[in-house]
């Protein structure tokens, strides 16, 4: 255990409680913090709701990407408090665990204890238990990269990867969150929802060019949309990555509803969009339907 001092050796019931508030919030519905709407709007009068709880997971959820070290200024400015109780709350966490200071750095970073969050949630998943087999079956077949990922606010996060057999130099480790407007996967997620419904998460994002292919005008995602719609299946061009292409077709529910995405990408150094929808969109979508039909395995389980 990453303990920085004697005064930090909690009791096991006490961190085990802890771990139980971390859990919940991980395990909760996908309105969360990434809510439409964000999280005060959604949480105004709630009795109930425990903002030392939310302070401490805003502080984790900080963390990642470019912002893999930070400071008690950085803190505070990020999750919106005062630097003293960014101190006391990563005091707190430094001695549960998820956090620890670097010496050399002088800044706060996560700790392997962080992991135990998303493995949780991973542990045990059913949709993504029953729909591994398939996955691992597309990747064998196209060579290239497979994900699964799901809907979370506006954003899709990556719950699987399977790599590609030949070089490919983008990193998409699990739960890498990628906005639903300009990515595969949530254009096919999106493709599935009523047009409204596909409209309101578009005015909740932030449309911005992450590449210059990067379509922000909503009326030309609403069409790429209605497109994929058509064809079953969804597809972009350099639009978060540049060099990357996808096909992606959504995971069904038993009534209907997405719960998901599978999505297959490769390199423009490989393919043109044309070519990797030709050749394999078909088997995309047979795995997609292989996924939806586990789904409607589990929900008469239940």
């Amino acid at each position: 255990m990453f303990f920085s001092s004697s005064a930090c050796r909690w009791r096991r019931r006490g961190l085990s409680a802890t771990r139980r508030f971390i859990l919940l919030r991980v395990r909760a519905p996908h309105k969360t913090s990434r809510s439409l709407g964000g999280p005060r709007k959604a949480l105004d009068g709630d009795p109930l709701f425990n903002q030392t709880v939310q302070k401490a997971l805003a502080i984790l959820e900080a963390f990642g990407g470019e912002k893999a070290a930070l400071n008690l200024a950085e803190i505070g400015l990020a999750v919106g408090m005062t630097k003293s109780a960014a101190q006391r709350c990563t005091h707190t966490l430094e001695c549960l665990g998820y956090l620890r200071r670097d010496p050399t750095m002088k800044r706060w970073v996560l700790t392997p204890r962080a992991l135990g969050i998303a493995h949780a949630y991973l542990t045990g998943h059913e949709l993504l238990e029953q729909a591994t087999t398939h996955l691992i079956d597309l990747n064998q077949v196209c060579g290239e990269a497979v994900s699964l990922s799901e809907p979370d606010g506006t954003d899709m996060v990556y719950i699987a990867r399977f790599p590609s057999h030949k070089r490919f130099l983008i990193h998409m480790p699990v739960g890498r969150r990628l906005p639903m407007y300009c990515s595969g996967a949530g254009r096919a997620y999106l493709a599935t929802l009523p047009r409204q419904d596909a409209r309101k998460i578009l005015q909740h994002s932030n449309l911005r060019a992450y590449t210059p292919l990067t379509l922000t005008d909503s009326r030309q995602i609403l069409r790429q949309i209605d497109a994929a719609r058509d064809a079953g299946y969804a597809w972009t061009a350099q639009e978060y990555y540049r060099g990357d292409l996808t096909i992606a077709a959504p995971v069904l529910a038993a009534d209907g509803t997405p719960v998901a995405a599978v999505n297959i990408s490769a390199p423009t150094s490989r393919w043109t969009l044309d070519e990797l929808r030709a050749k394999f969109s078909s088997v995309l979508l047979e795995t997609a339907r292989a996924a939806s039909r586990s789904t409607a395995h589990l929900h008469r389980g239940q």
